[in-house]
């Protein structure tokens, strides 16, 4: 299912700048234009994916956050990625495990 479907676009001038995205959470967007619309945390360029990847191969969310401070970052964006994460993989699960019509 597309979660833009279900998602008003937001638009907000940020620094003069128009900025157009769609909600995936507080923290995280698919901004249009922005790293190909994939997720990334929101006013920055920083993708949702990365983060996730690093988490995965051993990084803290301390070291994560230290890293890239200057894109602002914060726990709570990070912890938002991991629950969205969780979402997407157990409506995937339901999703494979139904009988097929």
């Amino acid at each position: 299912m597309n979660r833009k479907a279900h998602t008003k676009l937001v638009r907000e001038s940020i620094g003069g700048k128009s900025y157009e995205y769609y909600p995936l959470g507080k923290h995280i967007v698919s901004a249009p234009g922005v790293c190909g619309g994939r997720p990334t945390f929101k006013y920055t360029r920083l993708e949702v994916a990365v983060v996730l990847d690093l988490l995965a191969t051993g990084w803290t969310i301390d070291k994560v956050i230290r890293e890239y401070s200057k894109s602002h970052l914060t726990r709570e964006a990070v912890m938002e990625a991991i629950a969205l994460a969780k979402q997407a993989l157990i409506k995937t699960a339901v999703i494979v495990g139904q009988p097929v019509a």
